[in-house]
């Protein structure tokens, strides 16, 4: 879980897009992060591997830092040691996110286990999806402007960004009103 809780908390992932994070997407050498492939479940039992993301925008390439590339380093080099551990009984797939086993996480296990993690924890409930937001909010904080968020995301139109964060600029509007006040005599 803590891969999924990491990539979706940082680069705002999706839940289909973290689940779907293929190794082959992950290029140490460039330092990017490619968001190609999505999980979905399908009916009671079927997870279905899309070859797409959810929009073209959605298609998307992000930097690695430092930190995320040595993390996935460290990862990929744990998961190549539970092959050998598992042996004939390690399910052989190229997803980041799973089991030490090899078996891929489901959606809805996802969901779940980040439930019960907040629960555990006496966390604030919120969504795994509002992960994204998080990061969102995080990346307006910083002063980065909604077209450059709307790329990070992978938002087909800017509106959509627009009408998902407006309640943070209005925020934000309000900070930068408040530092003025305090700034201009009256």
């Amino acid at each position: 879980m803590y891969t999924a809780v990491l990539l979706a908390s940082f680069y705002g992932l999706r839940r289909s897009e973290v689940l779907g994070l293929k190794w082959e997407c992950v290029d140490f050498t460039a330092n990017t992060l490619t968001i190609r492939d999505t999980v979905v479940r399908c009916g009671n039992t079927a997870i279905i591997d899309k070859p797409r993301a959810k929009t073209k925008a959605s298609h998307r390439t992000l930097p690695l830092t430092p930190q995320l590339r040595e993390y996935l380093q460290e990862l990929k080099r744990q998961q190549i040691e539970n092959r050998l551990l598992f042996g004939a009984e390690y399910i052989v797939n190229d997803y980041v996110c799973k089991r030490a086993n090899g078996e891929p996480f489901s959606p809805n296990y996802i969901t779940c286990r980040f439930s019960k993690l907040i629960k555990r924890h006496k966390l604030p409930h919120i969504r795994f999806h509002d992960l994204r937001h998080s990061a969102a909010s995080n990346l307006l904080a910083l002063g980065y402007s909604l077209e450059e968020i709307q790329e990070w995301l992978g938002h087909g139109t800017l509106a959509t960004t627009a009408d998902i964060y407006a309640h943070l600029q209005v925020e934000a509007k309000q900070n930068m009103a408040d530092s003025l006040g305090e700034k201009i005599i009256i």
